[in-house]
């Protein structure tokens, strides 16, 4: 099914850029630059992501994962991950890779959930903005709700899947 959607997505994509050509060949240039200038700024930081992969695929193996955030973890695999996506300043695109190796390495769907969805719904390391702008009230009340919800779907998804 993975390859089927990356098709159908590469697909759209080729289309639309086929019918910006022809609607206005200059704007189409000119977002296909502003593409390839994103995608440079972003090549740095997603070869650091490849590697800590590499890395923690390394040294952690396929037995630790699962001993840790696998089915057999429970709620407490699932808090301690949800906790690491909390802290953790990664792009959510570039999280994505990571989260598909913990599922082929042994973590259950549950964990990789609680790990997507902290990761994008809370930000420590924004913390201290937030507490500057809404008060230290609201913005720990923010991340804390947040961080509940996050768990709660990420129970729901090892629920349902």
């Amino acid at each position: 099914m993975s390859a089927l959607t990356a098709v159908v997505v590469n697909g759209l994509a080729v289309s639309l850029l086929l019918v910006a050509f022809v609607k206005d060949r200059r704007k189409a240039v000119k977002a296909l630059r502003i593409a390839a200038k994103s995608f440079v700024k972003l090549l740095p930081t997603l070869f650091t992501i490849l590697i800590l992969i590499g890395l923690i695929l390394g040294f952690v193996t396929s037995d630790q994962i699962t001993k840790f955030v696998g089915e057999q973890s429970g709620v407490l695999g699932v808090l301690m991950v949800g906790a690491v996506g909390s802290i953790l300043h990664i792009p959510s695109l570039l999280s994505f890779p990571l989260a598909a190796s913990l599922l082929e390495k042994g973590a259950s769907i549950s964990a990789v959930a609680a790990f997507i969805t902290t990761l994008t719904m809370i930000s420590m390391t924004t913390l201290p903005l937030e507490i500057k702008e809404l008060g230290k009230e609201m913005a720990i009340l923010r991340n804390g709700l947040s961080f509940i919800v996050a768990i709660a779907i990420a129970l729901a998804m090892g629920a349902i899947l």
